[in-house]
């Protein structure tokens, strides 16, 4: 496919946390003709998010913390029912799903399926997501997890009944992207046996 992008400019605006950048750019329409536009977008590197599922007890490891955003955009205690995930940093997709799902829900996996890469929000952040599930077992769980101190995350760890998570996603409770794709993934994809032959 040709390129229908030049004269790119940018600027960065915030690198406060993560860095927002200015793009100007000349785009090339349908009927060939060139206009000039302009768009900000949001860098703060790719990441990676797990489903750990336990099919002998049906059940699945999500957690509980609090988001800003959320907050601040109508979620009246900012709290999030979310999978598991973190930032990639220098590591691989598959190193970070293993260290994240330790630090944050203390459970230590050794294999893991990638399923899928997204965007999240193309519109506006450079991230792109990589999916993986993993079965856990009780004896895996070698802390309480919680997430790194230093890193103010105050993570609850939820173990919830599959078809309970998955009712939460109709309820409201639920309203996480990352999370209701892999319990969508988990449906579909019959990860339990009770939804095996339906």
């Amino acid at each position: 496919m040709d390129t229908k992008v030049k004269n790119i400019e940018k600027t960065l605006l915030s690198d406060n946390w993560y860095t927002l950048n200015k793009y100007s750019f000349d785009y090339q329409k349908p009927d060939g003709e060139w206009e000039r536009q302009e768009r900000e977008a949001y860098d703060r590197g790719n990441g990676s998010t797990i489903l750990l599922y336990n099919n002998s007890k049906g059940s699945v490891i999500l957690t509980r913390q609090f988001r800003l955003p959320t907050f601040v955009n109508g979620n009246a205690n900012g709290m999030l029912i979310e999978t598991c995930a973190g930032l990639l940093d220098e590591d691989n997709a598959e190193d970070c799903i293993k260290k994240e799902a330790e630090e944050e829900t203390g459970y230590r996996v050794d294999k893991v399926k990638k399923i899928f890469e997204a965007y999240m929000s193309p519109g506006s952040v450079t991230e792109k997501l990589y999916f993986f599930v993993a079965e856990y077992s009780d004896d895996m769980k070698v802390s309480s997890g919680g997430g790194l101190e230093h890193e103010q995350e105050n993570i609850e760890v939820l173990e919830l009944d599959f078809n309970d998570a998955y009712a939460k996603i109709s309820s409201g409770e639920i309203q996480d992207g990352k999370t209701i794709m892999l319990l969508q993934y988990a449906k579909l994809n019959q990860l339990f046996s009770s939804d095996k032959g339906e």
